[in-house]
């Protein structure tokens, strides 16, 4: 298994699909590297290839609003990831052949991260890792377990930032992940507080 630096030097080289072309900055990810709870989104938008962090845009502080509601915060005890490190031309979807290229990183940095629970942002990435036909709307905030890792899927922040309606389903789901976190016995550390 890679170790973080290793990993990280071969994902800012890499040039396994088109997108390594148009890339401002190969986004890898942020914040505790042994965090219990590890979240993962698609792809990265503008404001990230341009910072070369995830979720820095709109999107990103609602993520970090919705996180402080459960006493998660990206600094502190949480770690967030995309399936694909390079932004897809006018924030498209990725495509299979991208993510197919990518995801070995994403693999690698869960292996390190070694998490109890894991959340996905939207349908792309729950489609991904939980199941092909995975639909958001009806599946969202439902538990799986696999390998000993929970996992779970909620609204990506741009959907809820462009459809507000879905914001008190999406709180339900904080709330369940919320619980989990208790259940699993997830390290919180934060601010003194314990899971």
């Amino acid at each position: 298994m890679q170790d973080w630096t290793s990993l990280k030097r071969a994902c800012a080289d890499c040039t396994h699909c088109g997108l390594c072309e148009t890339r401002h900055n190969v986004v890898f990810g942020v914040g505790v590297e042994d965090a219990d709870v590890m979240l993962i989104g698609e792809g990265p938008g503008e404001q990230e290839d341009l910072t070369g962090i995830p979720f820095v845009g709109p999107a990103g502080k609602l993520l970090d609003e919705m996180l402080s509601i459960i006493d998660l915060d990206r600094t502190v005890n949480c770690y967030i990831a995309n399936i694909v490190k390079c932004r897809p031309p006018m924030n498209r979807d990725p495509l299979e052949t991208e993510q197919d290229a990518c995801i070995g990183y994403l693999r690698s940095q869960v292996a390190l991260v070694r998490p109890k629970i894991i959340v996905c942002l939207g349908r792309i990435a729950a489609q991904r890792l939980m199941d092909p036909k995975f639909r958001i709307t009806r599946q969202h905030g439902q538990w799986v377990e696999r390998n000993g890792v929970w996992m779970t899927a909620i609204y990506h922040p741009s959907a809820l930032l462009r459809d507000v309606n879905k914001r008190p389903e999406t709180f339900e789901d904080l709330l369940s992940i919320r619980d989990k976190i208790r259940q699993v016995g997830a390290r919180m550390d934060f601010s003194g507080a314990s899971g």
